[in-house]
């Protein structure tokens, strides 16, 4: 014991002082803080969101201008594009305005009277401007529109609020178990869960990568000869294992950690943008709160953390088994392909789970090894499978990490020492049918 918890303990240290763990660290955190921090770092460049947009207008109709100010400002909130204007009504002629905004960004609304549509529009500007507020202008003014052609028809007033008001949807769900507050937590949860599983997808992927490597590396320099004469192929085998799930588990909590530095560099840097993220997770936390969903995170999150750490320790198992019959890297790469392509596919599953809702093919995947960790957590999310069925996927990971263990390990002993370049498969297949324990 104190031979494996020292090869441990040496593996884990390795990774951790090496160059290449402090250098990827460093680019996780600044990519990270860039990301969450980006408008912060175009404004320090030069950029502005928060930009005034002057707007002047034309309105030869007499009539359009406060029709067309107060829909901007409307379908500004509305659409969420907070741009920040500076509306003028014109008492110049349009030759005067195109010569005034010449050079700057200010942008010319020319509102003319028109036989056949009642007013036409000219967005006059000198230099190209965005899709986006284009296109906010131009729902603006076709807005504007039809609320000075219903005025020009004579209806009056309260009809013709009736007329551009939204119209009123009320929400019906005829099954009894079905409640509209899911249902938004479902498209919720549709966009915030793949988000949060993919980090566990990609450390996956690295510690399959990891894994493949160390051992390789240890098989083409032959050290393997020396540790495997000093320790037993179990201890080694296990202190891989372990060594490398821990220097996993702590780079997600290290990944963790950057997205908290992250936002409070963005408190700290600008209060404004910090406020509107409080004030997103304040609404998400709300609508969790509202539809009795907080209270299923009490089991959810602990489920979902047995079912990562036992997949992790899956994928570990099957990576080392499977390098310890190869003799290079190039072999690995091979062999590992297909680990990558399960594991990817569960990722999409995972995904793509509101898709499938009341399949029992979806339901039975739920429970096959290296899919359950991806899959279980969504389906448990959105509510198409329960509590029993991730603990049926707790159990039976449990179940094949002991197969693993049991009947790896013999491939692994023999395996570790053997440079053969015959098949790998047969050589799999003859060191499980050993008889060697």
């Amino acid at each position: 014991m104190n031979k494996f918890w020292f090869l441990t303990g040496t593996n884990l240290k390795k990774k951790l002082k090496s160059k290449w763990f402090l250098v990827i660290n460093i680019i996780l955190l600044v990519a990270i803080v860039g990301i969450i921090n980006m408008d912060s770092i175009i404004k320090a460049f030069g950029g502005d969101f928060n930009k005034t947009s002057e707007i002047i207008v034309l309105d030869q109709t007499e009539l359009s201008y406060p029709i067309f100010e107060k829909n901007l400002q409307y379908f500004n909130d509305t659409l969420g594009t907070e741009y920040t204007f500076d509306i003028q009504k014109a008492d110049k002629s349009r030759q005067e305005i195109e010569e005034e905004i010449k050079d700057t960004d200010t942008v010319m609304i020319l509102l003319e009277d028109d036989e056949t549509s009642y007013i036409k529009a000219s967005i006059i500007s000198d230099s190209y401007i965005d899709t986006i507020y284009y296109q906010l202008l131009y729902q603006a003014l076709s807005s504007t529109k039809t609320e000075v052609a219903f005025s020009l028809t004579n209806i009056d007033s309260e009809e013709l609020q009736k007329l551009t008001s939204d119209i009123s949807v009320d929400r019906i769900l005829l099954s009894e178990d079905k409640n509209t507050e899911e249902e938004n937590m479902e498209m919720i949860m549709g966009t915030v869960f793949p988000t949060v599983i993919l980090p566990f997808f990609i450390l996956v992927i690295f510690l399959v990568q990891m894994i493949g490597a160390e051992i390789n590396e240890e098989k083409q320099t032959r050290s393997m000869e020396v540790i495997i004469s000093n320790v037993s192929p179990k201890a080694h085998f296990f202190s891989k294992v372990l060594a490398s799930n821990a220097f996993v588990l702590l780079q997600g909590a290290l990944l963790i950690l950057y997205a908290i530095i992250a936002l409070v560099i963005r408190n700290y840097l600008n209060v404004e943008s910090a406020s509107s993220i409080t004030s997103e997770i304040s609404n998400v936390w709300n609508s969790l709160v509202t539809s009795g969903f907080a209270d299923k995170l009490t089991y959810i999150i602990p489920l979902t953390l047995i079912l990562m750490i036992l997949s992790f320790l899956t994928y570990s198992l099957v990576a080392g088994i499977l390098a310890s019959m190869t003799v290079s890297m190039e072999d690995y790469q091979q062999i590992q392909t297909p680990i990558m392509m399960i594991c990817l596919a569960g990722y999409y599953l995972a995904i793509m789970a509101g898709m499938f809702e009341g399949s029992t093919f979806i339901r039975i995947l739920s429970y096959v090894p290296f899919l359950s960790c991806l899959l279980s957590p969504a389906l448990l999310v959105i509510g198409q499978i329960g509590i029993i069925d991730v603990i049926i996927s707790i159990i039976v990971l449990v179940v094949f990490n002991f197969v693993l263990v049991r009947y790896g390990l013999k491939v692994y002993k023999i395996g570790i020492l053997n440079y053969s370049t015959d098949k790998m498969w047969k050589k799999i297949l003859k060191a499980v049918k050993s008889k060697e324990v």
